[in-house]
C-alpha cells in the first residue's frame, strides 16, 4: 500500500489523485484499484510527473461523476458545522464551517476553495488540510462547494464562490465572523476562483445575486493563490516553452473548453471573462502566491506572468510568489511546515494585525 501510494503521488494524476491524504485513508488500496481501471493509465512507464499528469488530465474526465476522494478525517475538529447551505439553487451549494475551540472576538476567515480542473472535488477533501491549520492559529476556516462543469457552465463556479462569502457576512454575527477580515485560499481550478475572487471584487457580470443575500459584498481582503490557471488561451504555449507536460488545455474535450462550454480557441472574450488579469484594479488586496518549477498541468508561467500584472498596478509590498523548485501540481512541498508556515506569514500580516 505504502509503494503504490507513494508511486501514484509522484505520477501527480491530476485532479484526484494528488488530493488524497493516504495517510487518513479508510480504504486506500479499494481506491487505488478503482482509479487504475478507469484511469486505464501504465504509471509505470511514466517517464516523468509532470507529462504523466498533463497526458491524464484527459483520461479522467471519463471517471463517474459520483466518484470523490476519501474525505478528510475532521471527528477531532470540535467546533464546526457541516453541510450548511449558502444557496438553494443546487445541491452542492453547501459549506463547511471549522471554528477555535476558543473565541474570544471576532475572528478573521479563510476561504477554502477546491479544485479539480473544475469538474470534481470537494470541500471536505485532502486539499482542505492546509487550510484548517488555521484554526489552531486563531481563524475561522469556511470549505466551500461550487457547481461543477458538468452541472453548470461558467461563470456558475464563481458565482457560487461569490454567493458564499456574501453568506459569511450575512451570518458573521452568528459564528463570530470577522465581516472585513476575509481571506481566501485554493489551489489549481480553486486558485484560479480564488484569484478571480480577489481581483473581480464588487463585478456586476461575475455575481448572481438571486443566490442570496444581495446587500453583502463578495470582496477579499487577502488571497493565496496555488498553482491556479489564469489565461488557458496560453497554457499550451507556455507548456511547449517548459517541456513540462503536454499541451492540450486548447482541445475541445479540456477541462477549460468544458467549463466554459466550447472549445476555448474558439470563445476568446469568455476566455478572457474568465481570467482573474482581467480585472486588476489598484483597489484589489494583496496577493500571495506559489506554483511549482515542473507543473505539468498548470505552467508556472501562468502564476509568473499573473504576478507581473499585479505588480504594476498593486503596491509591490502587497504581491509576493513563490517558485517551490522541482514542485509539480501540488504535492508535498506545498505541505510542508515551513511553507505551511509562509503563507500563514502572510495572512497574519493581512489580516491578524488590523
Amino acid at each position: 500500500m505504502f509503494v503504490l501510494s507513494g508511486l501514484i503521488q509522484s505520477t501527480q494524476i491530476y485532479a484526484v489523485i494528488y488530493l488524497i491524504n493516504f495517510e487518513t485513508m479508510k480504504k486506500p488500496v479499494i481506491f487505488i484499484l478503482t482509479c487504475f481501471a478507469i484511469l486505464n493509465c501504465n504509471i509505470l512507464n511514466a517517464q516523468n510527473a509532470g507529462t504523466t499528469g498533463a497526458v491524464q488530465q484527459n483520461q479522467m474526465q471519463g471517471m463517474p461523476k459520483d466518484m470523490k476522494p476519501p474525505a478528510t478525517d475532521v471527528s477531532a475538529i470540535k467546533n464546526k458545522y457541516l453541510d450548511i447551505p449558502y444557496a438553494n439553487l443546487s445541491e452542492v451549494q453547501k459549506l463547511d464551517i471549522y471554528l477555535p475551540t476558543e473565541i474570544s472576538g471576532k475572528l478573521p476567515v479563510i476561504v477554502s476553495v477546491h479544485g479539480g480542473a473544475f469538474m470534481m472535488g470537494d470541500k471536505r477533501d485532502g486539499q482542505v488540510k492546509p487550510m484548517l491549520e488555521g484554526i489552531k492559529r486563531g481563524y475561522a476556516v469556511v470549505s466551500v462547494n461550487y457547481r461543477m462543469s458538468g452541472e453548470a457552465l461558467f461563470p456558475a463556479n464563481i458565482n457560487d464562490i461569490k454567493a458564499a462569502i456574501r453568506w459569511i457576512r450575512a451570518n458573521a454575527s452568528k459564528y463570530n465572523f470577522d465581516p472585513d477580515r476575509i481571506a481566501i485560499w485554493g489551489g489549481s481550478a480553486g486558485g484560479n476562483l480564488s484569484s478571480l475572487a480577489g481581483t473581480s471584487g464588487d463585478v456586476k457580470e461575475l455575481e448572481d445575486l438571486s443566490l442570496g443575500n444581495a446587500t453583502f459584498s463578495s470582496r477579499v481582503q487577502a488571497v493565496v493563490d496555488w498553482f491556479g490557471p489564469t489565461n488557458f488561451l496560453k497554457m499550451d504555449e507556455h507548456l511547449r516553452e517548459t517541456g513540462n507536460g503536454t499541451p492540450d488545455h486548447c482541445a475541445a474535450d479540456s477541462p477549460e473548453s468544458k467549463v466554459l462550454g466550447a472549445k476555448i480557441t474558439e470563445i476568446p472574450e469568455l476566455v478572457k471573462k474568465a481570467n482573474p488579469e482581467t480585472y486588476i484594479t489598484s483597489d484589489d488586496p494583496p496577493f500571495f502566491i506559489e506554483h511549482g518549477t515542473k507543473d505539468g498541468i498548470v505552467p508556472t508561467q501562468q502564476s509568473t506572468e499573473f504576478y507581473q500584472k499585479l505588480v504594476k498596478v498593486l503596491s509591490p509590498d502587497n504581491v509576493s510568489i513563490q517558485l517551490l523548485e522541482g514542485a509539480g501540481h501540488g504535492g508535498p512541498q506545498f505541505e510542508e511546515p515551513a511553507n505551511i508556515d509562509l503563507v500563514f506569514t502572510f495572512l497574519d500580516k493581512q489580516l491578524l494585525k488590523k
